[in-house]
């Protein structure tokens, strides 16, 4: 590795960071990336993309750090009345940092809404970079969803069939033939926040690697379960900080009423590694990792220049146990081990996973409960939680005020679980997702090869048509003792497709009491991972009766079916059934999804449970 001290060229309508190692060219004042020179290759960006087709301008260029071990520099635009209706009521300032022997360079912004500026709604800001089509070709998104990918000029008409949505093509004549007859959706790369810390893209001659790692989730939104896009065809790597996508305007940020706000979104590091020609260079990825890790191991990072950013001794610190009470599962407390606990802005219990304005900071507790969450920034949070195997949200109903150099220590937590009374039957695992459900076969014309035999088998595309093939009369029917969830509970409740369009369908989950108290409320609990523009009505015994026992009303805008996820944003409903609608013998549940104006639209189930009365020695609760 080099150890050339950084230096800063100011060519006009262009700066150069270099550092000996890698040279990274900007547009002057724009603050667009034009040109990344690295191990012999001139630019790794594709050189057609014009530089005005490169998202945000700043009108200012400034230095805010030179010297030997750094440079940092600030592309910023601000806003102000005379703007009005033009441009975003929004100052920008965009960072880009070059430390001494580092083998990459940092980006970081800063986004602020002064009070009684305009309202306006943010759908998505990311950074987006544009590789060499003819020098990157194979990407990595995990250990287990890389592949050589198709070019760009094969989404072009004439080589491709674009599908049900446009992001959607099969692959008629590509240039590379090998991939011929298979589907690309970028959205079959999209990754949960949790896991979503690198990716990139392998040029195999010269081998050279360039990855976005992100080392933190504390600037996204949505929580530790919301998905975002990673890297596709384009050759395409993104860094993206708000989106919509698995949950729709929920996780749009709406600003009204002249609602101040400031946030920083990053800094992200964008990687770069080499080998030499008789090295493999799919050891790149691994790599890439290894620096993954040391890069979460640096958060915070000590030498972003701006004061928004907060550095490690400004931060504060929380730390405890969780433990779980179900008293129909155990008499005494048990570790709410794997439980993701995590502090977000102040609000109701499960309101994190909607929260898309400020920070959140999440962690995973060991196996005996105890969980910290450090480096946090100052402000007021509640402590939320959610326990994998167990339905519903748990949060501490105080506010927690953090300060610089803080330790609080909660000490032991206890999160009820909703429970009136022991289980009489279960579909499902109560984990937020609805993966361990039946998930079909494509049909063989639309395969995308990756994910043959794959554990995200969810990821093919068309997979929702795949119902009205297996059940071509009748809807599901679920048998409690005698189905089995993984072969016989479709991953998700959509419409059937029929000669004059859709309709909706009408699941049956049939079971047997052997006795009912008529006089008792018995308890229906029904998680849903992902809803998109979708009803449950919900009917006992008689599936004509005018009223459902229940109806949700129309819910969720996650499209997670043509987005090819298998969650989205997560809903709990508790359903009371009187005793006195259930008879001895054989009942029958009647789960109606009524909307069907587009294939998309339905449910994907989390886990549902049918609970008896307590026993008299345990009250409900």
């Amino acid at each position: 590795m080099s150890s050339a001290a950084v230096r800063l060229h100011i060519q006009g309508p262009h700066v150069v960071m270099d550092n000996g190692i890698l040279q990274v060219t900007l547009s002057n004042p724009d603050g667009i990336v034009t040109g990344i020179r690295y191990n012999g290759i001139d630019n790794l960006l594709e050189p057609l993309n014009k530089e005005t087709n490169r998202g945000i301008k700043g009108t200012t260029f400034k230095v805010i750090v030179e010297n030997e071990e750094q440079v940092e520099l600030s592309f910023s635009k601000m806003w102000d009345h005379s703007l009005e209706g033009k441009y975003v009521p929004l100052n920008i300032d965009k960072r880009f940092v070059m430390l001494r022997g580092s083998s990459g360079f940092y980006s970081y912004a800063i986004y602020e809404h002064l009070k009684d500026w305009p309202d306006f709604d943010i759908g998505e800001t990311r950074i987006t970079f544009k590789l060499r089509k003819d020098k990157f070709q194979y990407m990595a998104v995990s250990d287990n969803r890389q592949r050589y990918m198709p070019l760009p000029d094969d989404r072009l008409p004439g080589r491709c069939q674009t599908l049900a949505y446009q992001e959607a093509v099969l692959l008629v004549n590509p240039k590379m033939k090998d991939l011929a007859g298979e589907v690309d959706d970028k959205y079959q790369y999209s990754c949960d926040n949790k896991d979503n810390k690198v990716h990139g893209w392998i040029c195999t001659n010269p081998p050279v690697g360039f990855w976005q790692i992100t080392p933190s989730d504390e600037f996204r939104s949505g929580g530790p379960l919301k998905q975002n896009l990673t890297s596709h065809v384009g050759p395409t790597t993104l860094a993206m900080f708000l989106s919509g996508h698995y949950a729709g305007q929920d996780l749009v940020p709406k600003f009204r009423g002249g609602e101040p706000w400031k946030k920083v979104f990053g800094p992200v590091f964008i990687y770069l590694n080499s080998s030499t020609i008789k090295d493999d260079p799919f050891w790149l990825w691994e790599d890439a990792k290894i620096q993954m890790m040391t890069e979460v191991q640096s958060w915070p990072y000590s030498f972003p220049a701006s004061e928004d950013f907060q550095k490690s001794d400004q931060r504060g610190n929380v730390s405890g146990r969780l433990l779980v009470l179900d008293r129909y599962i155990c008499e005494q407390y048990t570790p709410a081990g794997g439980a993701y606990v995590g502090l977000a802005p102040p609000g109701d219990v499960g309101s994190w996973q909607r929260e898309c304005k400020d920070y959140q900071f999440w962690t995973t507790a060991d196996d005996r409960g105890y969980f910290a969450i450090n480096n946090v920034r100052t402000g007021n949070y509640n402590l939320y939680a959610w326990v994998p195997g167990f339905i519903g949200d748990y949060r501490y109903d105080a506010v927690i005020d953090i300060t610089s150099g803080s330790f609080i220590e909660m000490g032991d937590l206890v999160y009820e679980p909703p429970r009136d009374g022991p289980t009489l039957w279960e579909i499902g695992i109560p984990d937020r997702s609805a993966a361990e459900f039946y998930v079909p076969d494509p049909d063989p014309k639309y395969v995308n090869k990756l994910f043959i035999n794959h554990p995200d088998r969810f990821r093919q595309y068309g997979l929702w048509s795949r119902y009205a093939e297996i059940y071509p009369d009748e809807d599901l029917v679920y048998t409690i003792g005698v189905s089995d969830y993984a072969k016989d509970w479709f991953f998700a409740q959509v419409p059937r497709k029929t000669d004059n369009g859709h309709e909706g369908t009408t699941w049956q989950i049939k079971f047997e009491l052997k006795n009912v108290d008529r006089n008792i409320t018995y308890k229906l609990r029904v998680a849903i991972a992902s809803a998109t523009l979708a009803e449950l009505q919900v009917r006992i015994n008689d599936p004509n009766s005018r009223r459902p026992l229940f109806t949700s009303g129309l819910i969720g805008r996650d499209n997670s079916v043509a987005r090819l996820g298998i969650h989205g944003i997560y809903w709990l409903y508790n359903i009371n059934v009187p005793g006195n609608q259930l008879v001895e013998g054989n009942n029958t549940f009647f789960f109606r999804q009524p909307r069907c104006t587009s294939p998309f639209q339905g449910i994907m189930y989390d886990y549902i449970r049918f609970e008896g009365p307590p026993p008299c020695n345990l009250s409900s609760s």
